[in-house]
């Protein structure tokens, strides 16, 4: 903001005002423009209206003027924090208000979405969906500890700690009965911790992998048919259940695969069929006629 332009001083000369045509010499005068003119009548038709107050400014009040506007020098303060502005830096905004640089700065600052005060450069603040708080501001709203820039978990417009969470909303592992706070899964509509839902032998975690649950515990492929299926009584390997012959044949407690139930003699499939036992083995209704 610069200085009025015009000049006050003592007439030495012989000169009437411009507007009321009294002699001004020996008196107090205005020159602005060229023209003379008492100081009553600069007041009246002369002076700058004061941008703030609203009155003139008189030729004995010092004159600031910026952008086609003028101010008292004791009017031209912050309109927030009423500090004086004379020789310092600011900002004219709306209404022609002049404000300091520290108020601009907080006026244009984001407001924290829990106390509303603006948040200033070097304050400490977490962000979130667009949203900002103070970190101190930043609390969960079941026990209003401040979570700060630690972990959290939404729901709606609500955050919760990782304790209250648990406590609040995260379901329970079928196996440990701990709370499940992330990734976990789903078998027979019971939730298990990934680290819970394991080989009852082996200790490898299932999820993802083909298993066969045996009562109430569970096997990877590996295991169940090394430790847990029966063995075919035809090729002695495991009766898994999986892939290629899936059907059983059980007869007096021995079991095989159904491609393995066949005649000793002729080899031909029983799966279904007639069938004769003769001294522990397996014939067609045919072959022990012909032994």
């Amino acid at each position: 903001a610069g200085p009025g332009s015009y000049t006050v001083g003592t007439m030495s000369e012989r000169f009437d005002c411009h507007y009321c045509r009294d002699p001004l010499h020996g008196k107090k005068y205005v020159q602005k423009e060229g023209r003379h003119c008492c100081v009553k009548c600069f007041e009246k038709f002369c002076a700058n209206t004061c941008t703030e107050c609203k009155k003139p400014i008189g030729a004995d009040s010092k004159e600031l003027h910026f952008k086609n506007r003028y101010w008292h020098d004791n009017c031209f303060r912050c309109f927030k924090c009423y500090t004086s502005l004379v020789n310092e830096p600011f900002m004219l905004r709306e209404n022609n208000k002049v404000w300091c640089s520290n108020c601009t700065a907080a006026e244009d600052a984001p407001r924290c979405k829990g106390c509303f005060k603006p948040i200033i450069a070097g304050d400490q603040n977490v962000e979130y969906k667009k949203m900002v708080w103070h970190k101190d501001c930043f609390t969960c709203s079941h026990c209003r500890q401040v979570i700060g820039s630690g972990s959290f978990f939404p729901k709606g417009d609500e955050f919760y700690c990782v304790s209250c969470h648990e406590n609040k909303f995260a379901k329970t592992c079928a196996k440990c009965k701990n709370p499940i706070t992330s990734g976990g899964l789903t078998y027979q509509e019971q939730p298990w911790h990934s680290e819970c839902f394991i080989c009852s032998n082996c200790k490898k975690q299932l999820g993802g992998k083909r298993f066969t649950a045996v009562e109430d515990q569970f096997y990877c492929v590996e295991c169940y048919k090394e430790c847990v299926a029966k063995k075919c009584a035809g090729c002695k390997n495991p009766i898994t259940g999986f892939g290629r012959g899936t059907s059983v044949v059980n007869y007096e407690d021995e079991s095989w695969h159904d491609y393995c139930f066949k005649c000793t003699k002729c080899a031909r499939g029983l799966a279904n069929k007639r069938f004769v036992c003769h001294n522990g083995k397996i014939y067609c209704a045919e072959c022990p006629k012909r032994l």
